[in-house]
């Protein structure tokens, strides 16, 4: 079931995002005094009353201007109106009427949506009335006067609004499976969303930092319906400054954390760098599955070595996620593309998937009598009592032994391995939890003090 759609139009620096991040009740929307944040169309859920409905914050109109990303950012603007059931006009109270206001009404006035007038930074209510009604020129009906950062007069635009929203249906299952696109700069996370929808849905260029906003798309193939998330590109910390960028990347590595699945996109033209590394290690603190994706694959000059060369420098470098599939793509050309989903669904099976204590257990017990536990110095053996599935996403296992420092890294990672081999789990990290018998002694007599009490 889709959601209806409220488009929020604007010149920069009104207050569009903040807006937004009133409206649907966050903080999501990158706001900062500099023209120009906001770049692609952002999707945000939100309600009044009974209806739930989505807000899409645009980037700020400007039609006398066709410099870097303006003439882009029109189009993004275009494409949110073809969606939307309505649109709301923001302009600036406290600045007034400008040519660049009217210049966007009679824009507004050529398509067929609904349009509300709203007439933000308006914090007194007394003086907002009177800064309200010099925008009735523009011809649009009334001029509703807000202050975004306040909430005033929010609830006066969206009783208004309400007339033009359907009423919603009854909600169905959600069974997405979110997928965080995240890379360093200009190794072509847009040009990758982009490719999956079949449309400019984020501004592609050459020019590092185009991406600013995490960007949800939603996007359906065979029956199954997907989250995309488009991040900004992730540069070394040192690299940073507090301002537009450090807020982006703070964005991305929250879509990280929300999402089920995350494509690490590298450059195959650089190959892997240090920052890959770092964002590879990050995936797994957060515990998310992951497929890598290696775009640009049709710029590589090749032989029947190359793919080969390349995994061997691939393994090498991301040695630790070596459960993670890799895929050779070209997002530019589309090659490729759809089958990176087919490695998402069975990630996100594996990063769900519970099984039974018995099995578990099985798999210890093969473990042990193929390899036996380390012996310390003086003849003092781990032992493994037993184990079992504690949590999913991602998948993880408490094993109970008599002393865990008994076992030393090469062990714990050969029961790894072998849980994966006997078990699969592709696609996704896997905790396990090595629990000592004394700790498991001190949980159960703290359990029978508690009963006994």
């Amino acid at each position: 079931m889709s959601l209806p759609v409220v488009a929020i139009i604007g010149r920069p620096n009104v207050g569009k995002s903040t807006f937004v991040n009133r409206l649907a009740g966050d903080q999501t929307a990158i706001v900062h005094n500099e023209p120009g944040v906001t770049r692609d169309r952002t999707y945000r859920p939100a309600f009044w009353q009974d209806r739930e409905f989505v807000v899409v914050d645009t980037g700020g109109l400007v039609f006398n201007d066709d410099t870097e990303f303006l003439p882009l950012i029109r189009q993004q603007a275009i494409t949110a109106l073809s969606e939307a059931c309505a649109a709301i006009f923001v302009v600036d109270g406290q600045t007034g009427l400008t040519p660049a206001d009217e210049e966007i009404a009679t824009w507004l006035r050529q398509h067929p949506v609904p349009v509300l007038l709203t007439v933000n930074k308006c914090e007194s209510p007394e003086q907002g009335i009177i800064q309200a009604s010099e925008f009735w020129q523009l011809g649009l009906g009334e001029p509703f006067p807000i202050s975004a950062i306040h909430g005033s007069g929010t609830g006066d635009i969206l009783d208004e609004l309400i007339q033009y929203i359907p009423e919603n249906q009854a909600p169905e299952e959600n069974t997405e499976i979110k997928i965080a696109i995240v890379g360093r700069p200009n190794v072509g996370k847009s040009s990758l969303l982009n490719s999956f929808v079949g449309e400019e849905r984020a501004i592609v260029s050459p020019i590092s930092g185009t991406t600013r906003d995490t960007i949800d798309t939603l996007v359906e193939h065979d029956g199954q319906t997907y989250r995309l998330i488009d991040t900004a590109g992730i540069r070394k910390k040192k690299h940073i400054e507090y301002g537009t960028e450090f807020f982006s990347i703070n964005r991305a590595f929250k879509a990280i954390r929300r999402s089920d699945i995350v494509l690490l996109v590298l450059d195959a033209l650089d190959g892997v760098t240090d920052q890959d590394q770092k964002l590879a290690g990050r995936i797994i603190d957060e515990g998310r599955a992951c497929v890598i994706v290696v775009n640009k694959w049709d710029a590589v000059e090749k032989d029947s070595y190359t793919i080969y060369d390349y995994e061997k420098s691939l393994e090498a470098r991301l040695h630790f996620t070596e459960w993670a599939n890799t895929i050779f793509v070209s997002a530019l050309t589309g090659k490729r593309v759809t089958k990176i989903l087919e490695l998402v669904n069975q990630a996100a099976e594996s990063h769900k998937r519970r099984v039974s204590t018995s099995v578990v257990n099985e798999v210890l017990t093969d473990a042990v009598s193929w390899h036996s536990p380390p012996t310390s110095r003086n003849g003092k053996q781990g032992k493994i009592y037993y184990g079992t599935q504690v949590s999913t996403k991602p998948p993880t296992f408490a094993l109970f032994v008599n002393e865990a420092k008994r076992f030393n890294d090469n062990y714990r990672r050969y029961i790894e391995r072998q849980f994966r081999k006997q078990l699969g789990f592709e696609g996704t990290p896997i905790r396990i939890l090595w629990r000592s018998k004394k700790v498991r002694d001190m949980e159960l007599g703290s359990v029978n003090r508690a009963t006994r009490v």
